[in-house]
């Protein structure tokens, strides 16, 4: 039976955004916190939900939830908006600052919601590539912002799958080219030195930066699905307007504000992933493997003698599931890896190790 009228054209034969989720006993695959949440935390939340008058909406604005982001930032609850996880942070930006007839710029390979969502608010793509370094050229990238001018560009700090973070002053430069919007995606900021909340002081450009976060990855509550950005008054309001009525639920509201309670436990989560990355990286310069610098919780990682594929299907075999980039353009053959646990980790090296070691007919399979 099929549907009485079919799809708008513009979604005929997309795909939806999908990523491989199979049975695995180490999943290193999404970019998850390797460790849950702080068990005081749970414990909080546990009791909170209990309080719930679950037959009433949630706070529509979520002013609690915005006054203690504002607080964390050292900015008013006016520059921070709320939604479920950072798509939808995304999708809100495009639906009320994108659309027909305006333009969005990314810089590939990056972070592939950032294209799809744009694409499906019928905002234009234009695709730049990055450099050799896999970073944004800024020379290259302000020629162009002059040629294409665009109402949205997105610039992905760290960049996801690459790694690494944009320097300080090529975000600047970008922001003060920009004529519409400059959204820098800082879902792994926090594993980073740098954030362009350190450029939203004033200077030429700063009034349309937006700087977008999650909960889901450094403050481990992916499953919670919250997400953030902080911007000027006038482009948080544009947001509002896009969002649907109560669509952070009361639950998400509290689980946020509650974590916010926990800095000093989310700190120590992100510097012992850091030095699990460290070793992770060590650990990777020592296999037959090009490693890419990473500032992130995630390495990106070809094998030079056996194919990606190969080393993929070969690393699921022995129960271990990563990120297959193998067919993305720019990035054939790459595969990437988030920081598990230290015993996730070393299992992955030494699973990464026999499939390395297999004579390439075998291995190619």
């Amino acid at each position: 039976m099929s549907a009485r009228i079919g799809l708008r054209s513009s979604l005929a034969g997309r795909p939806g955004y999908r990523s491989a989720q199979v049975p695995a006993e180490v999943r290193l695959n999404t970019n998850e916190s390797p460790y849950p949440p702080p068990a005081a935390w749970q414990e909080e939340l546990a009791a909170a939900i209990g309080r719930i008058d679950f037959h009433r909406y949630p706070d529509r604005d979520a002013l609690e939830l915005r006054e203690g982001i504002a607080a964390l930032h050292g900015v008013t609850r006016d520059e921070v908006f709320c939604a479920n996880g950072s798509n939808e942070v995304l999708q809100c930006l495009l639906l009320a600052y994108g659309g027909p007839g305006r333009t969005a710029v990314v810089f590939e390979p990056t972070y592939a919601l950032h294209s799809h969502i744009a694409e499906l608010s019928s905002t234009e793509v234009h695709r730049a590539p990055r450099d050799v370094t896999l970073r944004i050229d800024a020379d290259q990238a302000r020629a162009l912002l002059a040629e294409v001018a665009p109402e949205i560009v997105f610039v992905c700090s760290p960049n996801n799958p690459t790694g690494r973070s944009e320097q300080p002053a090529v975000v600047r430069d970008l922001a003060a080219a920009a004529p519409g919007l400059l959204l820098v995606d800082e879902a792994y900021g926090q594993f980073s030195s740098f954030s362009a909340l350190d450029l939203r002081d004033g200077a030429p450009g700063s009034d349309g930066l937006v700087v977008i976060r999650t909960f889901s990855k450094t403050w481990a509550m992916a499953g919670a699905r919250l997400g953030y950005l902080v911007a000027d008054p006038e482009i948080v309001e544009g947001c509002r307007r896009t969002a649907l009525p109560y669509h952070v639920s009361v639950q998400t509201q509290v689980a946020g504000l509650l974590a916010l309670g926990h800095v000093i436990e989310m700190e120590e989560r992100v510097r012992a992933v850091g030095a699990a990355r460290q070793r992770l990286v060590e650990g990777l310069s020592a296999l037959d493997v090009e490693c890419w610098p990473s500032d992130a919780n995630f390495c990106l990682f070809r094998p030079r003698h056996v194919t990606g594929r190969a080393a993929w299907e070969g690393l699921l075999a022995r129960g271990v599931l990563v990120r297959d980039f193998t067919t993305l353009p720019g990035l054939e053959g790459a595969l990437r890896v988030t920081v598990g646990t230290p015993e996730e980790n070393e299992r992955f090296l030494e699973a990464l190790a026999e499939v390395l070691a297999l004579v390439p007919e075998e291995a190619n399979r």
